[in-house]
């Protein structure tokens, strides 16, 4: 053991220092350490055939992310902005649905978000492609924000329909 240190003057002064624990305790427990490459670890042959199988999910959920990219890319501006302002709305209906307590499918709220992000992503490529800067993109942006007609969702319109359909169902 360390004994303690006297410092001989006018007072007297003892210190003594503290021994350092092998692992220094930390307050902040949110870091995580993750591998560089990842620790593989000897399957069995149940357990290999269920991972091949949901590797091959994922080459399936890219490929349906292209096939969407690529018929997004295909529409023209004006149906690109059409399509954002309907999904937009159904997302709005979302909200309505949820704070209502109805029924709603809980993963369509990151689907939706994500198609419009895709679809507001390929309008600013087409942007950078012609030449329009990021300050004149946010003044196009909001003009036209501001010269959006409001109208109901499709998915309301749908559900309309469906109600008047039901209605004449019981009439007849």
């Amino acid at each position: 053991m360390l004994s303690p240190i006297s410092i001989a003057s006018a007072s007297t002064t003892t210190f003594c220092p503290k021994l350092l624990s092998p692992t220094p305790k930390s307050s902040f427990n949110g870091l995580k350490i993750q591998h560089r490459f990842p620790i593989r670890v000897a399957l069995s042959s149940s357990a290999k055939a269920s991972s091949s199988s949901s590797s091959s999910v994922s080459v399936v959920m890219m490929a349906k992310r292209d096939e969407e990219l690529k018929e997004i890319r295909a529409k023209s501006t004006e149906q690109l902005n059409e399509e954002i302002i309907d999904l937009k709305g159904d997302l709005l209906m979302l909200r309505l649905q949820k704070s209502a307590r109805k029924e709603f499918t809980a993963s369509e709220f990151r689907r939706m978000r994500k198609k419009i992000a895709r679809m507001l992503t390929v309008k600013r490529e087409r942007e950078l492609e012609e030449g329009i800067n990021k300050r004149l993109s946010r003044k196009l942006d909001r003009k036209w924000k501001k010269s959006i007609v409001v109208r109901p969702p499709p998915s309301l319109k749908k559900y309309r329909e469906e109600e008047a359909a039901e209605k004449a169902a019981e009439s007849a």
